[in-house]
């Protein structure tokens, strides 16, 4: 029998990679030419509509940066470190296997029908393809989870970055450096490498003379911002990249911050091959059962919903059916840029999962163990003592114990690889808080894309009622919708009423997900691709499947039983409307099914029934 405990962190990196690459090589290139059918010669919204506003015409390279870093928020890299509370091996499958079957299909079709669709979102989706009443149904929804979503990652962003100067400034200094690189890349033609090399500079400098000028109290007064104030400042940067030009803010700082995300995923790699360290975490834990400390549920099917991005993620499919489809320039594009980023950012889950197991056990429980709860939890499993706490303690220079959310036992995870690495023995508390900034640029590029996708699903609704609002570039329009979205999600940060939101952001989040495959499998059986249909609808069935068992359990094990009312009622709210938006996909299932004759329809593809585009 194989002993699955004690293993080596190069085996998981090996086998990712391994699997990932033969995913892309094999599946992806047949979900874009048999599935999906993927044609260049078709034009695509961002070059039908060009209004140089939301719809432009992007180098592909720079889109994948941007949706990347859209995509890959607090997600791969919180959930697997909190899902670590199982023992390694039950992360590592689910993303493994997630994100190469689930994953990267959701985000490849939602993209696909987004663009056939003139880059519109899926609420407008599911209205021409299923039915108007569905199709609101699922905007309601979909903004609903939208603001839950960008509430809980801007609190998870707030954690690391409050009171935090040296980060904040970096944070900070992206803006200016991005508006820099946009101008660039506007008005000098073929200018994009030299952008990105002047942007790389410019944050490299950034970051290196910030952690110095931080040293002078002066300066980091003026970065040492408290909760409240961070609060509000993440609310009106999100206002900003809502209305301003998509070319000059957000794309470009999203490109910008692709290059910290990765350069860092890399430079941990290369920490991890160099140091080869031994996974501390047991394959499984006795919390598979329940009980944890982190996360209160079973192993399944709570799994499933802790991982969410860097297996799927529904979040994905507000980006996949927002800001990318209207940049998109060739519809094939949409291998490299869907099924390209969802792998990048499951090996950048895989690597967050690896960082926090290396650590020893008991260190990860304390880190993540509330303090008041801490002694009682040590009383019942004492061999979960911690080990090498205090030593961190003593080289950060800050107290770890209770320190829940996951953000910190990644830095510390993180630090203490980098920590290993030759003439680095010196700098953990560098790289502690370059670990924190890091994950705060995930957080800060989902949360900006987040609010314009949403003003897009705000304007929409209101421009069913008052046609103005669906032109895109009428300014009281774009102004009054990307204000009333981020005051909703805005007030929920400051008042901090979802501060415990990440099991319920799960629950909505993979919902969502499901919504995403299951309305696009009702596309694809229109165009007469039913047995190819059936790669989205099996893994969007068992999302919708496991979401709902999870989401009961949640509801009748822990938020009722602990009198958290408002959070059981959230999660009942969001599973009603993504269960009336499945039973009415369904039915429209069984009524295409009955379709024989075929029609050809404006790309020359034959197809069931004609809808309007």
């Amino acid at each position: 029998m194989i002993d699955l405990n004690g293993i080596n962190a190069l085996t998981l990196i090996f086998a990712s990679l391994l699997i990932f690459a033969i995913a892309y090589r094999f599946y992806g290139i047949f979900l874009a030419n048999k599935v999906l059918r993927l044609n260049a010669k078709i034009t695509t919204p961002a070059v039908e509509f060009a209004d140089g506003q939301d719809y432009v015409k992007t180098d592909k390279k720079v889109l994948f940066g941007h949706h990347f870093a859209a995509i890959a928020a607090a997600g791969p890299l919180v959930g697997p470190v909190l899902a670590a509370q199982f023992g390694y091996l039950p992360g590592a499958l689910w993303i493994l296997i997630g994100c190469v079957l689930g994953g990267g299909v959701h985000d490849m079709v939602v993209l696909f029908a987004s663009v056939r669709h003139k880059g519109e979102s899926l609420a407008t989706i599911a209205s021409k393809e299923i039915s108007k009443p569905i199709g609101t149904i699922a905007g309601l929804a979909v903004l609903f989870i939208l603001i839950l979503t960008l509430a809980g990652l801007s609190l998870a962003c707030i954690s690391a970055m409050h009171e935090a100067p040296w980060s904040l400034f970096t944070i900070i200094l992206t803006m200016p450096i991005a508006i820099i690189m946009g101008l660039i890349m506007r008005y000098r033609e073929g200018s994009v490498t030299f952008a990105s090399l002047l942007g790389g500079v410019l944050l490299i400098v950034g970051i290196i003379s910030g952690h110095n000028l931080m040293e002078m109290p002066a300066i980091a007064n003026l970065f040492n911002w408290s909760i409240g104030t961070i609060s509000i400042a993440i609310a009106v940067y999100g206002f900003f990249a809502s209305v301003l030009p998509i070319w000059l803010l957000l794309v470009p700082r999203d490109y910008l911050s692709t290059y910290l995300k990765i350069g860092t995923i890399l430079m941990l790699t290369v920490g991890i091959i160099f140091v080869a360290p031994t996974i501390q975490m047991p394959a499984f834990t006795s919390f598979i059962h329940g009980g944890g400390p982190v996360i209160g549920g079973p192993v399944l099917p709570f799994i499933f919903i802790v991982i969410a991005c860097g297996a799927i993620s529904g979040f994905h499919a507000i980006i996949a059916t927002g800001t990318t489809p209207k940049m998109l320039g060739n519809e094939r594009e949409i291998l490299f840029v869907g099924y390209g980023a969802m792998l990048v950012e499951g090996f950048v889950a895989l690597m967050a999962l690896i960082a926090a197991c290396t650590l020893m056990p008991g260190d990860y429980f304390a880190i993540n163990t509330p303090v008041a709860a801490y002694d009682q939890f040590l009383a019942m499993h004492p061999e979960l003592h911690a080990v090498d706490l205090q030593h961190f303690i003593d080289r950060i220079g800050i107290d770890l114990h209770g320190r829940t959310g996951g953000a910190v036992s990644l830095a510390v995870g993180m630090a203490h690889i980098f920590d290993k690495v030759p003439f680095m023995d010196n700098v953990m508390a560098y790289w502690y808080n370059f670990a924190i900034m890091f994950e705060a640029v995930f957080i800060l590029t989902a949360i900006d894309a987040g609010t314009r996708v949403g003003r897009f699903f705000l304007q929409e609704m209101l421009g069913s009622v008052i046609p103005a609002f669906k032109d895109k570039n009428w300014w009281p329009g774009v102004i009054l919708c990307s204000a009333i979205f981020t005051f909703s999600w805005g007030y929920l940060v400051y008042t901090g009423n979802v501060s415990s939101i990440w099991p319920l952001f799960g629950i909505s989040n993979q919902l969502l997900a499901a919504c995403g495959l299951i309305v696009c499998t009702t596309m694809l059986i229109r165009m007469n691709r039913k047995k190819y249909a059936l790669c989205a609808a099996i893994p969007g069935i068992f999302m919708a499947i496991i979401t709902f068992w999870a989401g009961y359990v949640q509801v009748k094990d822990i938020y009722l039983p602990n009198e958290q009312y408002l959070l059981a009622s959230l999660a009942g709210i969001a599973m009603l409307l993504m269960g009336i938006v499945f039973i009415g996909t369904f039915i429209r299932w069984s009524q295409l099914f009955k379709v024989k004759e075929l029609k050809v329809d404006m790309y020359g593809e034959e197809v069931k029934e004609l809808v309007e585009r």
